[in-house]
């Protein structure tokens, strides 16, 4: 009995240590399954792809391209990153209305358009407040030497844009707006019509305005407009249905911008270097382009005088305000949006997101 007795506890305790053993490997494959379906998760929850829509001018989009910096944030997570190069941001709106670009570079009357049209984005960056880079030139011999002189011209300019806006402004200040002809050309455009003769004035943008001055002089730019109080810029807006979904993703292309601009601010000859090598530009060329217009950082966009904060709208909200009314009055945009959705397009969410993430790292 005692035998029998042992040899019953023996077996037990066998049968116990193999529920125990199966048990345990249930678990860990359990827990193995669980943390693949994590991982699996976490990578079904980026896109595919990421769509920017650029403009051919040496600013920090540019530097961050050439650098690889959207490469170090997006491409290797598994992000493919697409680049399309638009000549206008009435091109990038078209995008935006069809979703075949998620983000895009364009002047700030272009993203006033986008508003007034309903394209469901948001601003979200500027590249650079607009100065010297852009500026109403006149071909040398053409007898134009003041923006009256322009009485009976011709003038070309890309219609909707910074460079339309602030024309438009420098006519209505000389009084002459109604007595001259205003050509709505793209930049390639405007380079064909001036080696031609058609036209012996433009407002434009860097690198066609350098073409332009080979043989011809400035009138006035948009350094010297904005003293006046008319402010223009190179901003970005993203869509909405991409950033409500990827809010991190727009904080990390603000973080690579922040990168390339960082690099302009400490060596611009080197910023010069590299923007100029992307762009088919000598170096010279390019660090002028650059010192034409002003690049901010993270802190000072988030100034009262830039974006401000989501309680607090900053100043740059009232100049998008004013301007609409502007382009309304001229018959650019059918209706300008109320200052309450200037507020809210103009958001600040993203840049204060990508400096937590720079601290906290």
């Amino acid at each position: 009995m005692k035998k029998s007795y042992l040899k019953k506890l023996f077996l037990l305790f066998i049968v116990a240590a193999l529920a125990l053993t199966l048990t345990a490997c249930g678990s860990d494959q359990a827990q193995n399954d669980s943390s693949e379906t994590e991982n699996t998760a976490a990578q079904e929850s980026l896109p595919e792809e990421i769509n920017f829509g650029i403009l051919r001018v040496p600013n920090d989009e540019t530097i961050a391209v050439a650098e690889g910096f959207f490469d170090d944030y997006f491409t290797e997570r598994g992000i493919e990153v697409n680049t399309r190069v638009f000549d206008s941001g009435v091109e990038a709106n078209q995008a935006l209305a069809s979703g075949s670009i998620d983000f895009a570079t364009m002047g700030n009357t272009n993203a006033i358009t986008a508003l007034a049209r309903e394209l469901n984005v948001e601003l979200i960056w500027i590249h650079e407040v607009l100065g010297e880079n852009e500026a109403l030139a006149v071909k040398n011999g053409s007898g134009i030497e003041t923006v009256e002189d322009l009485v009976g011209e011709r003038i070309a300019v890309p219609f909707a844009s910074t460079a339309h806006y602030i024309l438009l402004n420098v006519l209505k200040e000389a009084g002459i707006e109604k007595d001259v002809q205003l050509l709505d050309m793209q930049t390639a455009e405007i380079v064909a019509a001036w080696e031609r003769g058609d036209v012996k004035a433009a407002y434009t943008w860097q690198p066609t305005l350098a073409q332009l001055l080979k043989s011809g002089s400035t009138l006035t730019d948009s350094r010297e407009m904005a003293e006046k109080g008319y402010i223009t810029a190179n901003v970005d807006v993203v869509r909405k249905g991409f950033s409500e979904e990827y809010p991190e993703l727009v904080a990390d292309f603000i973080s690579a911008l922040t990168k390339a601009g960082d690099i302009y601010r400490s060596d611009p000859e080197k910023a010069a270097e590299i923007a100029g090598k992307e762009l088919g530009l000598e170096t010279e060329v390019a660090l002028h382009q650059m010192r034409g217009t002003t690049w901010k950082t993270r802190e000072e966009l988030l100034s009262e005088d830039f974006f401000g904060t989501i309680d607090q709208p900053g100043n740059f909200a009232k100049v998008m305000k004013d301007t609409s009314d502007f382009l309304q009055n001229q018959g650019s945009i059918e209706e300008s949006p109320s200052q309450e959705a200037f507020n809210e397009y103009v958001n600040p969410e993203y840049i204060k997101m990508s400096l937590e993430n720079e601290e906290n790292n």
